[in-house]
């Protein structure tokens, strides 16, 4: 399956859901690899600090031509997870028609809510061409112990899209994770960061694979 992780606006949390993702999902034995379509390249420099190799392959694709190059490499991978570019734009557009299933993170703010707009009109121009894509909101950086996970859930009913019942919240193992190259399965795999993260994949494979 190929997901890819979408938001126009910056600082959801893509990469970090990206990488970490991608690390429950190899841990399993599968063949995983991540596309990192953003031009600042955020997963090639998280690789670049690493000491060691990453547990899933990565390449830099940001060019708006992931829907057609992309499906040449799915026969050597059991998942493929793109991080998407922060801004919409062609390239966006390309990732979402390579994608079986976007995710699109969201802050628990009604400025995420707001700014989910225009992703979601883009997934719904993408569905006119291929109409077997799947779309799925995921609350992401909740502030722990806050009713506010639920408001926004409630908030994005609008928008027509199903809301995953997993929420990630807003821990400091993310951030130092990232500074070392590691996921968070590497530094602390009984967190409540790496179970939040396993509860994610495990939805998103129950209900989109």
């Amino acid at each position: 399956m190929i997901i890819s992780f979408q938001n126009q606006k910056g600082g959801v949390g893509k990469t970090t859901l990206s990488i970490n993702v991608a690390a429950a999902l190899a841990l399993t034995g599968l063949r995983v690899l991540i596309v990192d379509s953003d031009p600042q390249g955020s997963v090639r420099d998280w690789a670049s600090v690493r000491e060691d190799t990453p547990p899933f392959h990565i390449i830099g694709m940001d060019r708006p031509t992931i829907h057609r190059d992309l499906p040449a490499m799915t026969e050597n991978y059991d998942h493929i997870i793109i991080d998407a570019p922060p801004r919409v734009s062609e390239l966006a557009r390309s990732a979402i028609l390579a994608s079986d299933c976007v995710v699109i993170p969201v802050q628990p703010s009604p400025y995420d809510v707001w700014a989910a707009k225009e992703i979601v009109a883009i997934i719904n121009e993408a569905a006119v061409f291929k109409e077997n894509i799947k779309s799925v909101f995921v609350i992401n950086r909740k502030i722990t112990n806050t009713a506010i996970g639920r408001e926004v859930k409630d908030a994005l009913q609008v928008y027509n899209l199903p809301v995953l019942d997993a929420q990630v919240c807003q821990r400091v193992l993310f951030a130092e994770s990232a500074a070392t190259g590691k996921t968070i399965f590497e530094v602390d795999p009984l967190s409540q960061a790496a179970m939040e993260i396993q509860t994610l994949t495990n939805e998103i494979l129950k209900k989109y694979d």
